[in-house]
């Protein structure tokens, strides 16, 4: 599809919805005056902007219930500071629980010598002790994670409500320490306004949707639910309640973007990056060869398995998905070569969620009833840019999304990848199903996903939008490079002056490609094992934007090229970003008036790293 043709899609799918909800809950009133689509200082300006039903009222706020947004809430509140967040899903937890990504994925090292913050580890510990109702088709009933855990990626995998649960504990006891602190699912971010210096964002905007259907549950088609969601209109599935999200009275707020797509760095237009850079940008010794913005990670819609003869009922259902691009196209993609599908180190073994009696998924084969999670390279990832699922700053001001925020994503990318997921399930149980090993596909009451269609809420989304930092470290836009990771490349910078966090993993690149295999200018020879990985340390200088004075970032969007992001977009990784952001957020409320780009040159460093420690937040290896 051309971007032409992809443009006119967009904005007609928006109109046509915008027209249509306007039509049920608003009173036309041909007398209101036209808005300014930006401000003085460049920002852009609501439009419509409907008067707030609830105003919240929060010392830190955190755009994102991902999983760094549950971090740095968590750690605002611990160290004290009033939070709100807010989370476009009815699940908090992001990658481990609405985009279906419950099976942990961490360094080999780090697990080895546990080096992780006190956080990190209290929050898994929480999962496996959260209880679980499995499908009336299971052997069991309810259960406890720590009883069906049992998979070969790492030490923890779980049905994803279960870290969606552990998530909503871990924020109710933090805020015993911050009351009246305020979170909410099923909230859209919409935007922000800001002071009359453009320094600073005083406020947040948001729409929350009220099902009206008590037996409500997400489609699991999100290219068919995400207009409405963002919507600001009451429609046939929901009421809409306008939120305002601000500092209380006569004080400031500290404001975190942590959306896995840079939401806020995306509608704003703050200095970003995205997709792949070249050499002659980054200067990375195997950077592409040129500059693709269209070129993020692979993003995938997850599902769920199970060992189950349901007489082909869930196969059938699937047969009858019509996908936009022709079958073949799809299933040209499909391979598990190299590993078997059941007998222990195995396809099914892998990312299993549920194990009947927890046999070791090294050497042992799984039996009925065991559950697996899906999430597979050459399966469902979808890595196809015709059309690309991020959308640019141009197309984000073509489609009029600076006005309405609609969520900054394309719905064909979407719509493409939805049905990439269901036709590899499909194909999974033609071509790997046995008298003995028969695959069900969990849909409807039985989908661990929380959706009627048996995929994730969301899809997990590896890579988003990326901020330029502020002069530092010899660059006059900080960004994290790959000589910066690497063991075998020289011109690494030192961050222990500035760190904030420490992760640790392979150069996981998850790549992009075009349907007709023009070149894609893809960083195809970066991907590196962890043993050539150094311990990588994340500074400060990292999560703060340009041009705003009171925002950090708090998860996959801090100054990191695109190889870098390979590193830094893993579970432990967002996790370390979050809670640096909210530790950093609440102690600069205790500091009179001082700015995150503040901290370094006055020489406060020492002061909030001791902080870190005093909270058990990781800061060496």
């Amino acid at each position: 599809m051309s971007t032409s043709v992809f443009l006119v899609a967009i904005s007609l799918n928006f109109f046509s919805a915008y027209f249509f909800q306007q039509k049920i809950s608003l009173t036309p009133t041909p007398t209101a005056q036209v808005k300014a689509l930006v401000t003085s200082q460049g920002w852009p300006q609501l439009d419509p902007l409907p008067p707030a039903k609830e105003v919240w009222e929060c010392s830190v706020i955190v755009v994102g219930g991902s999983l760094g947004g549950v971090a740095a809430a968590t750690e605002a509140m611990r160290s004290g500071a009033k939070t709100c967040l807010i989370e476009l899903t009815p699940w908090l937890g992001g990658q481990i629980s609405s985009q279906g990504v419950s099976a942990v994925d961490e360094s080999l090292a780090m697990r080895a010598k546990e080096n992780y913050s006190k956080s990190w580890i209290e929050f898994k510990q929480l999962i496996k002790q959260q209880p679980v109702e499995l499908p009336q088709a299971s052997n069991t009933s309810v259960v406890k994670v720590a009883d069906i855990n049992s998979c070969w990626v790492g030490k923890l995998c779980f049905p994803p409500k279960a870290g969606a649960n552990a998530a909503e504990q871990l924020l109710q006891s933090s805020s015993q320490l911050a009351p009246e602190s305020h979170w909410g699912t099923s909230n859209a971010f919409k935007g922000a306004e800001f002071d009359s210096t453009g320094r600073n964002i005083v406020a947040i905007y948001a729409v929350r949707r009220i099902p009206r259907r008590q037996d409500y549950i997400p489609k699991g088609r999100l290219s068919q639910e995400i207009t409405s969601w963002y919507s600001w209109y009451n429609d046939e599935d929901f009421e809409k309640v306008p939120l305002r999200l601000q500092a209380p009275a006569n004080s400031r707020a500290i404001v975190i973007d942590a959306t896995d797509t840079g939401e806020l760095v995306g509608w704003a237009g703050i200095p970003q990056r995205l997709g792949s850079e070249s050499r002659a940008t980054t200067g990375e010794i195997h950077a592409s060869l040129k500059d693709n913005p269209e070129c993020t990670q692979a993003f995938t819609f997850p599902f769920v398995l199970a060992l189950q003869d349901d007489q082909g009922k869930s196969r059938d259902r699937l047969s009858h998905i019509q996908p936009g691009i022709s079958k073949q196209d799809h299933l040209r993609d499909y391979s598990i070569k190299g590993f078997p599908m059941f007998a222990g180190r195995s396809f099914f073994n892998y990312r299993r969620i549920v194990s009947q009696n927890r046999n070791d998924p090294f050497v042992d084969t799984p039996e009925l009833g065991d559950m697996t999670l899906v999430n597979w390279n050459r399966g469902n990832d979808w890595n196809v840019m015709n059309p690309p699922l991020i959308l640019t700053q141009e197309q984000i001001t073509t489609s009029k999304q600076r006005q309405n925020w609609m969520g900054g994503l394309s719905l064909d990318a979407l719509k493409q990848a939805e049905d990439h997921a269901l036709l590899f399930a499909e194909w999974l149980m033609e071509t790997q199903s046995k008298p003995s090993f028969p695959l069900a596909y969990l849909s409807g009451t039985e989908s661990l996903m929380g959706t009627d269609s048996g995929l994730s809420m969301m899809p997990y989304i590896r890579e988003g939008r990326r901020i330029l930092g502020r002069k530092a470290y010899k660059q006059n836009e900080f960004m994290m490079r790959e000589a910066d990771l690497r063991t075998d490349e020289s011109g690494g910078r030192d961050f222990s002056a500035t760190i904030v966090g420490l992760t640790h993993y392979d150069i996981d690149l998850h790549g992009c490609r075009y349907r007709n295999w023009e070149p894609a200018n893809e960083a195809t020879k970066a991907p590196a094992r962890e043993f050539v990985v150094r311990p990588t340390l994340i500074p400060i200088e990292s999560m703060i934007p340009q041009r705003i004075d009171n925002l950090l970032i708090g998860g996959k969007s801090i100054a990191v090229t695109h190889i870098v992001n390979a590193v830094t977009r893993i579970h432990n990784s967002e996790w370390s970003i979050g809670g640096a952001a909210g530790v950093t957020a609440a102690w600069l409320l205790t500091q009179s008036n001082l700015t995150p780009e503040q901290i370094v040159p006055q020489h406060r460093m020492p002061q909030l790293q001791q902080t870190f420690k005093q909270l058990g937040l990781r800061l060496s290896w």
